[in-house]
């Protein structure tokens, strides 16, 4: 007899119909199939930005469900218990998601899929988020990889199955489950007034994430590994916030990245190599999953970093008023657009965490608050390689000198302007739209005197320098 209960298809950070394992097996099974999106406590733990374009990504997926005459059920709570909630509503016996790979979310991931078994429950995992699972990927003696250029040399040439189509329909059941509204879950409460000016920067759905692929494979891959380092042209892809939530999958964009390779544009293999930099961060994740909040480098667990989080420094860090352009622009950036080109996360990184001596941690959780496309993952491992403790092969005293990195890789101020405002008698719309975008009580406006540096460079490599020597590494 043909199995005709449904089956909960629980979305997460996979919110597409295109190239999805698990809703394609789900709708060709011959089963009714429900679309579920639970609020829970992983995405209650989110910060600010996150969650409101975490709420854009819901609704765009909502909307494509409809069109294939499916609905997206909303529940709010603990993620066991709506799922047991709906079993008993639906009579679904079978449970299915795509895995995610951090530590919170296998921490809640792995007793579900164990309390539904138990039960006679079909709880099922399928792959998705990455290109390799991370348990695929290994060295010559069988361990994982800890720097990241073996891990691509390892992985390059590995075959990547082609993405699966969208499916033409998703089947439902006879009767709906209720749901809640997608508006009372205010997923944008956090973010104030801020909401109104990410909104003009925002790229939401999966049509125009594939839209944002295509357009960069044409116009901007051929270039891509020379002007992504430049933070005032349009070098970079944009794809980190579809790939957070799962708009677009990394299979997609693999094999665009081949095809242009086929074709001929340079620069498709260093878009390929940043696809892999993406893995590596889950690689290290699953493997050594305390990257995401100790030190990946147990030596560094001494290291006299300050820890205050209101402290005058670091206030002036999350500001943007540090009075160092490179470092103040990449993080007015920041708050305007919900991202940060690549090269500023880089400075601003290492300016908190060596200029200024903070514990990469604090830095670590304000990108979490503020970043549209935060990665636990992706957040974690660069935090701790631009700090030093984590996995950079280059030695942790490497420290960016920003007033250079800004002369090399913006000699004309174009980027800096574009975000400053202050002494500036016409300044642009961008810089002016940051203080639209800080919370009020900054008590800050653009005819105010640009601040000067609140730490001398040289002086802050320098002690930076002398803290490094006296420690035994």
């Amino acid at each position: 007899m043909t199995d005709k209960t449904p089956i909960l298809m629980w979305f997460r950070r996979d919110l597409r119909l295109h190239d999805h394992e698990a809703l394609s097996e789900a709708c060709n099974s011959g089963r009714p199939v429900i679309p579920v999106f639970i609020n829970d406590e992983v995405v209650e733990g989110q910060g600010a930005a996150a969650r409101y374009r975490l709420g854009l990504s819901v609704a765009s997926l909502a909307k494509s469900l409809e069109d294939k005459g499916s609905k997206l059920i909303l529940r709010q709570g603990k993620a066991l218990s709506c799922l047991e909630a709906l079993i008993e509503e639906t009579g679904a016996t079978a449970v299915w998601w795509q895995r995610l790979y951090d530590p919170v979310s296998r921490d809640r991931d792995e007793p579900i899929k164990s309390a539904l078994k138990d039960t006679g429950v079909d709880a099922r995992s399928f792959a998705g988020h990455v290109l390799f699972e991370p348990w695929s990927v290994s060295t010559q003696t069988g361990g994982f990889y800890r720097v990241y250029s073996p891990m691509w040399r390892s992985v390059r040439g590995n075959d990547v199955a082609s993405p699966l189509a969208t499916p033409g329909s998703v089947p439902g059941p006879d009767t709906w489950p209720a749901s809640d509204s997608l508006q009372d879950w205010h997923l944008d409460k956090a973010m104030n007034r801020g909401a109104a000016v990410l909104a003009e920067h925002v790229t939401v759905g999966e049509e125009a994430a594939r839209g944002r692929l295509g357009a960069f494979i044409a116009n901007g891959i051929a270039d891509y590994k020379t002007a992504r380092d430049f933070p005032a042209k349009p070098g970079t892809s944009g794809l980190s916030e579809n790939l957070t939530y799962g708009e677009l999958s990394p299979r997609v964009c693999w094999h665009a990245g081949q095809r242009a390779i086929e074709e001929g544009k340079a620069g498709a293999e260093h878009f390929l190599k940043e696809l892999v930099w993406r893995e590596f961060a889950y690689h290290l994740a699953h493997h050594t999953p305390e990257i995401t909040d100790r030190n990946w480098k147990p030596d560094w667990d001494a290291f006299p970093w300050k820890t205050d989080p209101e402290s005058d420094e670091v206030t002036a860090w999350k500001q943007g008023r540090t009075g160092i352009p490179f470092v103040d622009a990449a993080m007015r950036e920041m708050y305007v657009t919900g991202t940060m080109h690549n090269r500023g996360r880089m400075i601003v990184a290492s300016y908190l965490t060596k200029h200024l001596m903070c514990h990469w941690k604090i830095g670590l959780d304000w990108f979490a608050d503020c970043l549209i496309d935060w990665d636990p993952c992706s957040n974690a491992m660069g935090w701790q390689w631009s700090a030093g403790s984590g996995p950079d092969a280059t030695p942790y005293f490497r420290v960016f000198n920003p007033e250079t990195q800004l002369e090399k890789f913006d000699p004309d101020h174009v980027y800096a302007k574009r975000w400053i405002a202050e002494g500036h008698s016409s300044p642009p719309a961008t810089a002016l739209s940051y203080f639209d975008a800080i919370p009020r009580h900054w008590e800050l406006s653009p005819d105010m005197d640009y601040p000067k540096p609140i730490v001398d460079v040289k002086e802050g490599r320098e002690r930076a320098l002398r803290a490094y020597e006296e420690r035994d590494f």
